[in-house]
């Protein structure tokens, strides 16, 4: 009977360790899952940023590109009536 009690004690013991560790595993989970949405909407930002800033580039080009269009057809509208 006290030898069944000690198991039994034993047990409740061996159980309470494996749920600590399951929280301490938890909460660590639960950290770097955290860390990584973070992570991921920084880069999510980042590539907003970048997409963004391509964006304005390709209209500045295609601005300068119609400018110089534009003033070479001038020229050779001068250089024809020359």
């Amino acid at each position: 009977d006290r030898l069944e009690k000690e198991e039994l004690l034993q047990n409740f013991d061996q159980i309470e360790d494996k749920i600590g560790r399951l929280v301490e595993n938890s909460t660590s989970l639960e950290a770097t899952n955290q860390e990584l949405k973070n992570r991921v909407e920084k880069l999510e930002q980042e590539l907003h940023d970048k997409a963004a800033g391509e964006k304005r580039y390709l209209e500045e080009r295609d601005l300068i590109r119609s400018k110089v269009d534009s003033l070479l057809e001038r020229l050779s509208e001068i250089t024809e009536a020359s």
